[in-house]
């Protein structure tokens, strides 16, 4: 109706979908420049339906690919319109905007590559069409392009301080499901691009270095396993087996220190121009800042749960298990779902079942943390109780299902 009430004011609109899943993301967009208006477009931009651009969002990036033909990409950042809605949003914030002001900035004003987050981004079509166009084989088609892109030497700039709105999932299942894609899809990636990027006679060896090695290897692949087999098994076995020591500056400081720097590079309003802040803004930074830092703890313990999923999931795709390309869209409640669970809660409770919120994986988890815990509280020297202790109560805490939140079946 919407697009209807534009067509009749004259502006060339239209509304298309298809009637079946093929390829999933990648079928519809691949789909998608298929159209015959196509051919007389220069740009495409990509939005996920629950993402709220403003007005004027073409103007500030459009100009950018006009004025650089070189450039394939403008990536948009993201602004999260539910992240108090409760503890998990608040720590999946803190998580993206390291991603958001490390990882994609950083890598942007370096001219080094960076991933395409797969909306909020205007391509070139031009340079869509000479990588390759969208392909199916993964489930991060964002991912694939955008390393395809840059190996013909495409490059892409993040505009940080351009912001669309868009909605984290607040549910344990769907940001479940969500992490799974995010970490099955670049290991998966990593393994069918490796010998193509290797053999690749038109990029340098720096550039493929800094492609398999940092961008896929050690943070897709590695990151994952280490923070789980870190914490989550050495650690503890170490309570177990005494003779086996880790020096605290492995175990305790240099880790401390890496994830100080990381929450506090990351405060809520962490990319205002300084130049431009009043002194009441000044104050605001201080306090949103201080938001971030007094959730360290339950971001460390809950990114080391993650973990596990994460690491379960990198192995699929390196291995290509069963689910390597399973594609569940991840749930947003939105506030039409949120006010029609007020409207039935109020009216009668809803009944839950137990095998509703139970997880396995994390509770044996826990309860080995637990166990190694009780054990260094007894016989151990070094105090690691105490985090094993917390980290196996936050094992429990997601095990049990009271994360997120919660919409009973």
């Amino acid at each position: 109706m919407e697009c209807n009430r534009w067509a009749s004011k004259g502006v060339h609109i239209k509304y298309e979908r298809r009637d079946n899943r093929s390829g999933y993301k990648a079928g519809a967009l691949r789909d998608g420049m298929k159209r015959g208006y196509v051919e007389h477009c220069d740009y495409v931009v990509i939005f996920d339906a629950d993402f709220q651009p403003e007005p004027d969002f073409l103007w500030r990036t459009v100009p950018f690919l006009i004025h650089n033909p070189d450039l394939a990409l403008v990536q948009a950042r993201w602004k999260f319109v539910n992240s108090d809605e409760c503890l998990m949003t608040r720590i999946q914030e803190m998580s993206l905007d390291y991603h958001f002001r490390v990882e994609q900035e950083v890598g942007s004003f370096t001219h080094a590559f960076f991933g395409f987050n797969g909306t909020a981004g205007v391509w070139r079509i031009s340079a869509l069409n000479e990588a390759g166009g969208w392909k199916d084989r993964t489930t991060v088609e964002d991912m694939d392009l955008a390393v395809r892109a840059s190996l013909k030497g495409w490059k892409f700039v993040f505009l940080g301080d351009l912001k669309v709105k868009n909605e984290l999932p607040s549910t344990l299942k769907a940001y479940r499901y969500q992490q799974h894609r995010w970490s099955c899809g670049p290991a998966n990636l990593f393994r069918k691009m490796l010998m193509e990027i290797a053999s690749n006679k038109k990029v340098n060896l720096w550039k493929k270095v800094h492609v398999i090695y940092s961008f896929f290897f050690v943070r897709k692949v590695v990151a994952h396993i280490v923070t789980f087999v870190f914490y989550c098994v050495v650690i503890p076995a170490t309570v177990l087996v005494p003779e086996v020591e880790i020096p605290k500056w492995g175990a305790v400081y240099i880790p401390s220190v890496i994830t100080l720097l990381n929450a506090v590079g990351t405060p809520r309003c962490g990319s205002i121009d300084s130049s431009l802040i009043t002194t009441t803004a000044r104050r605001r930074t201080a306090t949103n800042s201080s938001k971030s830092l007094h959730l360290l703890v339950f971001w460390i313990l809950f990114e080391n749960v993650m973990s596990l999923h994460r690491t379960k999931a990198t192995f699929i795709g390196l291995l290509e298990g069963g689910r390597a390309n399973e594609w569940v869209v991840t749930e947003k409640l939105g506030d039409t779902m949120k006010a029609k669970m007020a409207t039935k809660a109020a009216k009668k409770p809803p009944r839950t079942r137990i095998g509703d919120r139970l997880h396995l994986l994390e509770l044996g988890t826990g309860a080995y943390l637990f166990f190694c815990g009780c054990y260094d509280a007894a016989f151990g020297k070094n105090h690691y109780f105490i985090y094993l202790f917390l980290q196996a109560f936050a094992f429990f805490v997601v095990g049990l299902g009271h994360v997120g939140t919660f919409v009973p079946s």
